[in-house]
């Protein structure tokens, strides 16, 4: 049995709760629909790769909660593996760039 919890993940600090996770990939998601000019700005060549990024953070953001109890699994590797937690942050800091900026 897996003792992780929604509110409670494998390391103690805020910024790697599946809560957190999950609350800033639906708040990412919002916005870009909201606000889709963000990223249709940008050139081609930019947007794709940018798209792709934003598309496995928030994929793994939203599915880390759904793979807490499973515990195994290349899905459960994938989410819980720390680069995909920095996936997230790092697309969330580069929406917040290009929202500034414009």
């Amino acid at each position: 049995m897996v003792d992780r919890t929604l509110f409670a993940g494998s390391r103690p600090g805020l910024l790697e709760r599946p809560l957190t996770m999950l609350l800033l990939a639906a708040g990412i998601a919002i916005w870009l629909l909201l606000r889709p000019e963000t990223l249709q700005a940008l050139p081609l060549a930019w947007r794709v790769p940018l798209i792709g990024f934003g598309v496995w953070a928030l994929g793994m953001a939203f599915a880390r909660p759904l793979t807490l109890g499973v515990g195994r699994g290349w899905l459960w590797r994938q989410a819980r593996a720390s680069w995909s937690r920095l996936t997230l942050w790092g697309f969330a800091l580069v929406i917040v760039v290009l929202e500034v900026r414009a």
